[in-house]
């Protein structure tokens, strides 16, 4: 943890650590400031249970001491010992001076901890108050970056990738996961060029089309899928120039990318590989292009390369585990069930209702801060029942109340960052909000006024 390993490098009041000779020597440890070196000393040789006896010995001398309580809640967080991390960070604020450095750390550890016990909301909170103290602090907008990109609010999120990049352009984490985000948050220039880059379409194109778009998810997909290093695994390095494409090449920024017929190369290839694997599992050569995974989608297409729910079955089949279903083996959900949910989608989508997808669900309890219930009951999201725990979901288009489409509105200004040529339907119950900084609900899921 960067930050955790700055403090303890630096100190809590920024002087350099005592030499170890010095601060083993007594008359230093029987002073708070020897004893809090001391302490240090300890973590940076990896004895945290030392460590964190000191640290509260250190206490011994001033109970409400700052820096004490903040390098204890460092032991204690490296431990994992998430609780009795928080309380100690918890209690260095309650004792912090106003003009301290140390605000948006703290606050930014107990982002880390709350999104360590899986408390997304607390963790938002905290990072979003570090972040108050310090805009730069890389740690927080990382944080609060996955947990936006969790909640399905993509371009949130790239957003802190983009700004923690901003301070720190060598940050691998927030590089990686801004390269995971690419398909759902670049522009349609953005991609443009990138498919180009990759000798996916000629250079003279100007307009991006879906089936461009839908190109470009599967070779982004596939380099994230570790392909270009399968292609040099298999063929050598001096095999794939054809296939590879280096970006930024002999910088801190270099990135090998797939070109199209890397791409093609790597799809036929892992489709053979597959085919063996399953055939060692005894499965017979005439029956494995008909293997299906267990909600009943094949696992090869018509040219005996891998779908997307083949690549997962292959690769969890490499691990000797059975994910697949044998032609004459019956899928947990029927056709006709899929048939009776589109029957209904269909019927919905006569009545003015639009289908989103689950991120796009989790993205709208983020921008209007409502709960399920009052999504469905007051804001036209619709949830369409199509098996046990499992559903599809809806937002009105059109109504008299603009309360009803505030979802409708959201998604549209969602997909409008990725496509400019979306436009974006006005909603004055939305814009009323904004002018006054109103949520649409209340921090208990409920609205905040509704309309007459």
């Amino acid at each position: 943890m960067p930050l955790l390993k700055h403090f303890f490098r630096n100190g809590c009041v920024l002087l350099p650590l005592l030499a170890t000779t010095l601060v083993a020597q007594t008359s230093q440890d029987k002073t708070l400031s020897g004893c809090l070196e001391k302490g240090k000393t300890l973590y940076a040789q990896a004895q945290y249970a030392q460590a964190a006896k000191t640290f509260e010995r250190c206490l011994s001398f001033d109970e409400n001491n700052v820096e004490a309580h903040l390098s204890l809640a460092g032991v204690y967080l490296t431990e994992d010992k998430l609780s009795l991390a928080q309380e100690h960070f918890s209690a260095a604020l309650k004792n912090m001076k106003r003009t301290s450095p140390y605000w948006s750390y703290t606050y930014s550890m107990l982002g880390d901890i709350f999104l360590r016990k899986q408390d997304q909301k607390s963790a938002l909170n905290m990072y979003q108050k570090s972040l108050q103290y310090n805009p730069a602090n890389v740690n927080s907008l990382i944080g609060k970056g996955i947990i936006l990109e969790a909640q399905g609010n993509v371009s949130g999120a790239a957003d802190a990738y983009q700004a923690g990049l901003a301070v720190e352009p060598l940050n691998t984490i927030a590089r990686q996961r801004l390269i995971n985000l690419e398909p759902e948050y670049l522009t349609d220039a953005d991609m443009l060029t990138a498919l180009k880059q990759r000798y996916a379409i000629k250079p003279e194109v100007t307009e991006l089309t879906d089936k461009d778009r839908e190109l470009f998810a599967k070779i982004h997909q596939a380099e994230q899928r570790l392909g270009v290093e399968y292609l040099k695994n298999k063929y050598g390095a001096a095999h794939t120039k054809d296939y590879i494409v280096t970006l930024n090449k002999d910088n801190d920024f270099a990135r090998d990318m797939l070109t199209l017929n890397g791409y093609n190369a790597l799809q036929k290839s892992m489709g053979q590989d597959a085919v063996a694997v399953f055939q060692k599992l005894n499965v017979p050569i005439q029956d494995v292009f008909s293997l299906r995974d267990k909600q009943g989608r094949p696992l090869f297409t018509q040219d005996s390369t891998l779908t997307e729910e083949g690549f997962y079955v292959y690769t969890q089949a490499l691990k000797g585990k059975k994910e697949y279903l044998l032609p004459n083996q019956a899928v947990p959900l029927t056709q006709n069930e899929i048939k009776q949910a589109n029957q209904r989608a269909k019927i919905l989508e006569q009545k003015g209702y639009m289908e989103i997808s689950r991120a796009e669900l989790k993205m709208l309890e983020t921008e209007t801060m409502c709960s399920e219930e009052t999504l469905q009951k007051d804001l036209g999201v619709y949830y369409l029942t199509v098996a046990k725990k499992q559903h599809r979901y809806f937002v009105l288009t059109k109504s008299n109340k603009d309360l009803k489409t505030v979802p409708y509105y959201y998604v549209m200004l969602s997909r409008h960052k990725r496509n400019p040529k979306i436009e974006v339907p006005k909603n004055q119950t939305v814009e009323y909000h904004k002018l006054y900084n109103y949520t649409i609900c209340l921090s208990d899921g409920n609205l905040t006024l509704t309309e007459e």
